[in-house]
């Protein structure tokens, strides 16, 4: 039996690289699968590869319409919701200066307000289905701050926050909420925004000299969403290979 068994996940962002490697992989450990994205041709070609587990969705998650739509596909197509993954953000690397008041607005939107109405609108279910998880994938940009990252870095330092208030609020409903912060995983989101950065040189200085592979912080999600981590609730778990253990002299 795969660590998921039985249990039916909400995925957000779930068509591509890191989501997409949840979505396979929640499968592959036992779960059925409801996942969104707004790439409404790549969510359906991982559905068609994936079979009757794994479900897809048209979900925007700043839309409370949306929202509701995709916890209601999930408990009609499997019959409860267990676990929420809040998956779904987005990375633009400007200034504060260069940067315009809509598109600071955009990213607080999609990666803060987003993982907070997907909180709101699944406690019901997870609550009915006796309890569960919600994984919020934040950043070690929720830690440290870098120049050109200030939107990315407050959202991210938002999401721990808002991990916190609603591990205690949900707890007593016997549902857990838990934060995992990536550092720098090779996805198309990290590709596009690091265009012109000499990764290999910037990761040289790390403990563990690389880019992080996506199913390296699946790996953390899937135990935060399993019951081994049942005593876990309002926890950080960092995926960096060491970036944050120091200034790197």
């Amino acid at each position: 039996m795969g660590r998921l068994e039985d249990k039916v996940a909400l995925i957000t962002g779930g068509a591509r690289g890191m989501g997409a490697e949840h979505v396979r992989r929640f499968v592959a450990e036992g779960a059925r699968v409801v996942f969104g994205d707004v790439l409404d041709e790549q969510g359906a070609q991982l559905a068609a590869e994936l079979g009757a587990a794994a479900h897809y969705v048209h979900h925007d998650v700043t839309s409370e319409a949306d929202w509701t739509s995709a916890v209601t596909a999930a408990v009609e197509t499997f019959g409860k919701l267990d676990v929420l993954v809040n998956n779904a953000g987005i990375l633009r690397f400007q200034s504060i200066a260069d940067m315009s008041l809509a598109d600071f607005s955009t990213i607080m939107n999609v990666n803060v307000t987003g993982a907070w109405l997907g909180i709101k609108t699944a406690a019901p279910a997870l609550t009915a289905a006796g309890g569960g998880s919600v994984v919020n994938i934040s950043s070690v940009e929720g830690f440290i701050g870098a120049a050109g990252l200030s939107a990315y870095s407050a959202s991210k330092f938002a999401l721990r926050g808002i991990t916190k208030s609603a591990s205690r609020e949900l707890g007593k409903a016997g549902i857990r909420v838990n934060s995992v912060h990536p550092g720098g995983i090779a996805t198309p989101m990290t590709a596009n925004a690091s265009s012109g950065v000499d990764g290999d040189k910037f990761f040289a200085g790390l403990p563990i000299p690389r880019w992080g592979r996506p199913e390296e912080v699946t790996e953390a999600v899937v135990f935060l969403a399993s019951d081994a981590a049942g005593y876990c609730t309002g926890t950080e778990v960092v995926v960096d290979g060491g970036m944050l253990t120091g200034a790197g002299y």
